[in-house]
């Protein structure tokens, strides 16, 4: 695949989010593999090092060649201050394309700013819908895949979802997920031992992550979620690293450490993932969660009412509940734990996604397009 017209070409790929590491590092791989020239730009809307920072070492990511450092704020303020410093990036280095992940505003935001300035991206993670847009990540995720050149499915339904949105059919490649490649790599490493003992956990025990707007922003929906998680408790002890979004919020609502809800800062990726290893259920309103917990068959219980994931339900161990049913349904998953059968994962969760991407883009940068059709699976 190596050839003198990648020579002269740059990647560059924009994180800016815990989600986006992950799925940015088997790309930056492969593509690392065919000799491909590329940059990370870190746009730090997630700048917390416990958020973003260790990921880098988890995941063994190179150092960014800029880091925006564009910090929270409102939807409009953060967005704002990502197009101003990803255009000032983007003119300077010039790149042959960039390469967006997921659905959050630095994505939305190279996006925007690439379109503007006419140069092509590509993004990863597709496709996904949940048919709700009153989620901020919703109209992300519309606007991404309709300014985007290249877009890479992770699963069947997006291929019908973007067909239905009139994305032309030769943008389009089914690749697989580049998180579980992630996942498949960190495997040997995670040991929920040592990070239980450094916790002070002993016995069985949930993990809960919480910090989807819907649920934290509004006092009645913080109380009523919290009110449910501590329903949960009652029942087994409830290890939460806290998002410092709608920490405070939660707070008020009620939740607060205790002998039964024990409250701790976010983990970097191998431990978070070691710790839900070991948990006998997983509450969450997080996306990449449910996907995590499906290849690692532990129970999960996600509180909203849909999934851009529906390949979690109907293939693993997820599924969907509302505050008021947690209580209840947590009882069942912990009596009756994971459903997965072994081995049985949805199609092209085999840690191979990263090098399927990475071929496509080093096609494409050869003027080649390795899928005519977008429902021809990217082969191995």
């Amino acid at each position: 695949m190596r050839d003198s017209r990648l020579q002269d070409t740059l990647v560059l790929h924009v994180l800016g989010a815990r989600p986006n590491f992950p799925k940015a590092a088997p790309v930056v791989n492969g593509l690392a593999d065919l000799g491909i020239r590329q940059g990370i730009v870190h746009t730090g809307q997630h700048y917390d090092a416990l958020m973003s920072d260790v990921f880098f070492a988890d995941l063994g990511l190179p150092e960014p060649i800029a880091n925006l450092g564009v910090g929270s704020g409102s939807h409009a303020k953060q967005t704002a201050a990502l197009l101003v410093g990803l255009e000032e990036v983007v003119e300077r280095e010039k790149p042959s394309l960039v390469v967006v992940y997921g659905d959050v505003n630095s994505t939305l935001a190279a996006i925007l700013v690439c379109a503007k300035l006419g140069v092509p991206t590509a993004h990863v993670e597709a496709g996904l819908r949940s048919f709700d847009r009153t989620m901020p990540e919703e109209v992300n995720r519309i606007v991404v895949d309709s300014l985007s050149e290249l877009l890479f499915a992770t699963s069947p339904e997006a291929l019908s979802y973007l067909a239905n949105e009139g994305v032309p059919s030769s943008k389009v490649h089914l690749v697989g997920n580049p998180m579980i490649d992630s996942l498949f790599s960190a495997l040997p490493k995670l040991d929920p031992a040592p990070v239980q003992e450094r916790l002070g956990i002993s016995g069985e025990y949930a993990v809960a992550t919480l910090h989807r707007p819907a649920n934290v922003d509004d006092p009645a929906a913080a109380k009523e979620l919290v009110d449910a998680v501590l329903g949960v408790a009652e029942q087994v002890p409830v290890i939460v690293p806290l998002h410092p979004r709608g920490r405070t919020r939660l707070a008020e609502a009620g939740l607060v450490d205790g002998p039964r809800m024990r409250i701790i800062d976010p983990l970097g990726y191998i431990d978070f993932l070691s710790l839900v290893r070991g948990a006998a259920l997983v509450v969450t309103d997080s996306g990449g969660v449910q996907e995590e917990t499906t290849m690692l068959e532990v129970p999960c219980l996600t509180v909203r009412m849909n999934t851009e994931r529906p390949i979690t339900v109907t293939h693993g161990t997820n599924r969907l509940v509302t505050p008021a049913s947690l209580p209840a349904a947590a009882t069942v998953a912990l009596a009756e734990g994971a459903k997965t059968p072994s081995g049985d994962l949805p199609m092209l969760w085999d840690g191979k996604a990263g090098p399927r991407i990475a071929r496509v883009i080093a096609a494409w940068l050869q003027g080649e397009n390795l899928s005519p059709a977008a429902r021809n699976v990217v082969g191995d």
